[in-house]
């Protein structure tokens, strides 16, 4: 179960080292739903079908009852409206995820971006910042945006 708001968001805030297991997995949930949240709202409208997309990416990367997705997506929303940088995020996910899986994460991000149909230049700009961040290489970038594209392109979705 995830914990509450405010224990996940110190959670967020404390070094990774001193987090219990389990904080540490929650952590890591919340941080992932974040910058999906954050490519969703970088959009200037907030589509079902961007929603639809962070929902089926958290599927992908966690086994989260639908109640615990439902929580764990209204803390990522209300944490990225508080955020003021990527950074706290993007560095939980690099010392937990390889780069395969982050590579994966880049994938469904670029699939948040395109579940709208358009892809608008500051939702583009995000995306680069974040994959930067997360230190991904840009070959893998670009073929994680071309395997975004394809309709049901979803090969990988048991990966990661």
């Amino acid at each position: 179960m995830l914990r509450t708001l405010q224990d996940l968001l110190r959670a967020v805030t404390a070094p990774a080292a001193t987090a219990p297991p389990a904080a540490a997995e929650h952590t890591l949930q919340l941080a992932t739903a974040v910058l999906l949240v954050e490519v969703m709202r970088s959009d200037t409208e907030l589509h079902a079908d961007e929603r639809g997309a962070v929902v089926h990416a958290l599927r992908d990367k966690f086994a989260l009852a639908p109640d615990e997705l439902d929580r764990l997506l209204e803390l990522a929303l209300e944490t990225a409206r508080e955020a003021t940088d990527f950074f706290a995020f993007t560095s939980r996910i690099n010392a937990a995820y390889t780069m395969e899986q982050k590579v994966r994460m880049v994938e469904h991000l670029w699939r948040v971006a395109y579940a709208d149909g358009t892809l608008s230049a500051h939702e583009n700009h995000v995306m680069r910042r974040l994959s930067d961040l997360l230190h991904v290489p840009h070959g893998a970038y670009i073929n994680a945006k071309m395997r975004a594209q394809q309709p049901g392109g979803n090969a990988k979705a048991d990966q990661a």
